[in-house]
């Protein structure tokens, strides 16, 4: 791709996309014209906005995506590092600002920081290295055929005369930037493949790592915020004496989303809202409650629907069917739980703003704060920190525009931090769900037709709900149940939107951890049906999924499918395609008679392209993992008048470290572009333990999460 490929228009087009919750893809402005644009500086050496080499013969790589635990600063730097032919230990990483042009789209979610960039930064470290080899086969009069790199120098190959990248930088730097740069051929990489030391863990083992919550500025205020309990209520009347009464608060007064408590430390502002005895009026949607929600989804659920996939003709196979099997699963709302509550420091003076903070979306932020503070883009800057969690929470940006309006009313520079219990009752939830299921089987047993309807709110309905007045698909609500990969003679997926003043959200795998619960459990009880082994049964219908069949088979062999276990013990499988990656998990579980059970195994096979960090691929699918269990086994949000009705941690559970199975993570082997390794571990998890109780007890669990009551004889 050429550098000058990508038009403003073009980029505007990707921004604003980005900023819907799809993220697409990595812009490589070339050095000319962000030197034109006085976005950058001449020297050092920086080919692109990714890069720098300076004299000390440092190579600086410049991060684009917010690092949260998926160890972007050690993968992205990988790929540009083996392109330049640098020696990693001389590879030093910075995290990038939020620019509006600088570096194209910056938000970092979908599992896309590596798949929709790879390309990309290999052209960026290759553009780099075609221009140092230029510079030294100048230096020497020879030819650049005769010349080239390693680990961090160029040398000339029948001479044996080399010199560093820092010696070169002056003369690369005045060279013109490659267009179209050649690539490695990937049986040469170095770096990419391996599992390199990360770049950031020396400052998380010694706690020099910065999070949104160890910002400290001079002269900087802490603040809270109080909202309504109750979606869609506001504040009526507080106590300011009260509050003020505390030891260490300045101030509390209303903003736009509700109540802010100032002071001179946390625990102050926090006594200071308890203190200030808050009334609300909560407004018509406290009538509501999750039994009320349900009836709604029930009701609508059973009228029209959009379709989003329909081959062949349902109806008529369900006619002439030996028989019609139904089913309903069911997922609630759930919480993102970040370790690090929503917090965020800012800076408002003379008509600019600078902030602090731990986000998935950068220019998100930035705009924002720009929008609700009407001064220009450009007179906002945004420093991202590391994030403590983010799994789709964190690609909103509501709370940050409590700091700037706290911090515009007081003056000063401001750190708001939400309490947990805030934390709790605010979030943006994963969308509660209903899926309504059949299956034709023929008098043999064999499937002739497949039906899901998935009954949800929408993300993007509630968000944009203009695009949707015409009664139009909601595509992402689909995903994971729409391209079922499973061959039936007949298939119909159609959607009905259900939304209420209850704030949905991207979460960790979104809509496909909800649809794979549901098609993942109902392949199962068609397999039983069908009186096949729940593997070979999915064979039969896969085969044109060359990369279903790979994980499936992977995780057969290393699971040990076929060994018998003890009395009580259960073994389920499941799997499921998303973020350009494949994945098949077998879950083993052990069930009592009271209905107690663990979870005490869980291997998992992916296939996600090139694996181009494998420890950082490992670590990512156990921690997704990790979350999935949790809300296969904890992790419910119910509402009652209105409102939240967990506040803390004691009453929204989290998977805890003696309730952690094995896990054994095998990465298939693949010259394939890359795919995601943040999501795709999570869908299959719910039902593999699902199934596998199944296996254990012959109960189905068709309703998250899953209660040892719902197991008892």
């Amino acid at each position: 791709m050429g550098q000058s490929a990508v038009s403003r228009r073009d980029f505007l087009k990707v921004s604003s996309t980005a900023g819907a919750g799809l993220m697409i893809g990595v812009f490589l402005p070339a050095k000319e014209r962000l030197v034109a644009a006085g976005l950058a500086p001449a020297q050092p050496f920086e080919p692109n906005a990714f890069l720098a080499i300076s004299p000390d013969n440092a190579v600086t790589i410049t991060v684009a995506k917010s690092e949260m635990g998926q160890h972007v600063r050690t993968s992205i730097p990988m790929i540009v590092a083996d392109e330049l032919g640098a020696d990693w230990s001389q590879i030093q990483v910075a995290q990038a600002d939020a620019h509006p042009d600088k570096y194209g789209s910056q938000g970092t979610g979908g599992s896309g920081s590596i798949r929709r960039s790879f390309e990309m930064l290999r052209k960026a470290g290759a553009a780099a290295r075609e221009m140092l080899l230029e510079a030294g086969a100048r230096e020497w009069g020879v030819s650049k055929s005769e010349c080239a790199v390693s680990k961090g120098t160029v040398v000339h190959r029948s001479s044996g005369r080399e010199l560093t990248f820092g010696a070169l930088a002056s003369k690369a730097a005045a060279l013109p930037v490659p267009d179209d740069p050649p690539l490695k051929d990937p049986k040469d990489f170095n770096l990419i493949g391996k599992s390199m030391p990360g770049k950031d863990t020396p400052s998380r083992v010694n706690g020099s790592a910065q999070f949104g919550i160890d910002i400290r500025l001079p002269d900087m205020l802490h603040a809270t915020v109080v909202r309504c309990p109750t979606f869609g209520g506001k504040a009526k009347s507080f106590n300011s004496k009260a509050a003020k009464g505390v030891s260490g608060v300045t101030d509390i007064f209303e903003i736009e989303e509700g109540v802010a408590v100032v002071g001179k430390n946390t625990w102050a502002v926090i006594q200071g809202h308890r203190a200030a005895n808050i009334q609300w009026d909560h407004g018509d949607f406290a009538k509501w409650d999750s039994d009320r929600i349900k009836s709604m989804m029930e009701k609508k659920g059973g009228g029209t629907a959009v379709v989003a996939r329909e081959e062949g003709n349902v109806a008529e196979a369900h006619k002439k069917a030996g028989s019609v099997f139904e089913a309903q699963y069911e997922v609630p709302f759930t919480h993102h739980a970040t370790m690090e509550p929503m917090n965020c420091v800012a800076h408002v003076r003379n008509g600019e703003c600078e902030i602090w903070v731990p986000t998935q979306v950068p220019q998100r932020v930035q705009t924002t704060a720009a929008e609700h503070l009407g001064i220009p883009v450009e007179k906002v800057r945004v420093h991202v920190t590391l994030l403590g969690g983010g799994f789709g929470r964190r690609l909103w940006a509501d709370f940050v525009t409590d700091a700037v309006e706290i911090s515009q009313k007081t003056g000063k520079p401001v750190k708001m931090l939400w309490t947990r219990e805030e934390d709790m009752a605010h979030d943006f939830y994963r969308p509660t769900s209903i899926h309504k299921l059949s299956a034709a089987m023929t008098k043999k047993n064999r499937p002739r037709s497949w039906s899901h309807r998935v009954v949800a709110p929408s993300i993007s309905g509630q968000l944009r709900p203009e695009r949707f007045s015409g009664g139009q698909l909601d595509r992402s609500a689909v995903n994971g149940a729409s391209n079922i990969p499973y061959e039936f003679p007949s298939i119909l997926v159609d959607y009905v939107m259900t939304n209420t003043k209850v704030p949905v959200g991207w979460w960790r795998s979104v809509y496909n951890s909800q649809n794979a619960f549901a098609n993942e459990g109902f392949i199962d009880e068609l397999a039983h049906m069908a009186g096949m082994n729940p593997l070979r049964f999915r064979m039969t219908l896969l085969r044109n999924s060359p990369r279903h069949l790979g994980v499936l088979q992977l995780a057969f062999e290393k699971s040990g499918w076929n060994t018998k276990l003890g009395e009580g013990r259960g073994r389920g499988f499941a799997m499921h395609e998303s973020f350009g990656s494949w994945v098949a998990n077998v879950a083993e579980v052990t069930v009592k008679s009271d209905g107690t059970f663990t979870v005490d195994r869980i291997v998992s096979a992916i296939d996600c392209g090139l694996a181009v960090h494998p420890d950082g691929i490992r670590m990512q699918m156990e921690s997704s993992i990790i979350y999935g269990l949790t809300s296969t086994l904890k992790g419910e949000i119910t509402i009652k008048r209105g409102a939240v009705e967990q506040s803390n941690f004691h009453e929204f559970e989290l998977l805890r470290i003696d309730e952690t199975p094995e896990m054994e993570i095998h990465i298939v082997e693949s010259d394939e572009p890359p795919g995601g390794a943040g999501e795709p571990g999570l869908p299959p998890v719910a039902p593999a333990v699902a199934n596998a109780i199944f296996d254990a007890t012959g109960k189905r669990i068709r309703k998250l999460p899953i209660r040892p009551e719902d197991l008892r004889a």
